[in-house]
């Protein structure tokens, strides 16, 4: 399936917040993209126009394409729960976000090479899913002859004190992380308005 593959920095600004990881263009550069930049007076935004931003910010973060992404939300809205934070869960139990946020890979998108590559191991079986749905208990791994690769040691080391999330636990002895539960809303960290994606998709 097809990714956004367009310029990262200039959909951030769009956004006006870094969707993909750290972003030093973005830092310098925060204001909206255009030939008059920060200095064209914008209109008030409908609510329409805020909700279709919101889906729109929380697709490019997790790097979810719309199809999939309202399969994402059928799925939220028929289970028990608050449909929004049901969602994000489910955005948060992704494969590729999990290796992303065990800090195995340095931005969700190197997480899903990493995963489509096969240097991912979950529950002893090689998978290159990275839509793959993790269940509470669950052992992701990285595959022991891709443990050497330059990218996944240099951002092991680099976040090894940052890996603060409590839904997930990490052995750096053995490159392995366990995928204990769902995560709670209040601790996931993106700042994304659920609920203005079920009024969208409520309509």
């Amino acid at each position: 399936m097809a990714r956004y593959t367009g310029p990262k920095t200039k959909k951030s600004r769009a956004f006006g917040q870094s969707l993909f990881g750290f972003d030093k263009y973005f830092e310098r550069r925060k204001f909206p993209p255009g030939q008059h930049g920060n200095g064209k007076r914008r209109k008030q935004k409908s609510d329409y126009a805020m909700q279709l931003m919101e889906k729109q910010k929380a697709k490019y973060t997790y790097g979810v394409l719309e199809r999939q992404f309202r399969n994402l939300f059928e799925e939220a809205n028929k289970s028990r729960g608050v449909t929004g934070a049901v969602l994000l869960q489910l955005l948060e139990s992704r494969l590729d976000n999990t290796v992303y946020r065990l800090g195995i890979a340095p931005t969700r998108r190197a997480a899903r090479q990493l995963v489509t590559h096969k240097h991912i191991v979950v529950n002893g079986v090689v998978t290159n899913i990275p839509s793959c749905q993790l269940k509470p208990g669950d052992v992701v791994t990285v595959r022991g002859k891709s443990q050497g690769l330059d990218v996944i040691v240099n951002t092991v080391n680099a976040k090894a004190d940052v890996r603060k999330f409590p839904w997930l636990e990490w052995n750096p002895e053995k490159m392995e992380g366990s995928f204990l539960t769902r995560p709670e809303r209040d601790n996931i960290p993106e700042n994304i308005n659920e609920q203005l994606i079920v009024e969208l998709y409520s309509k």
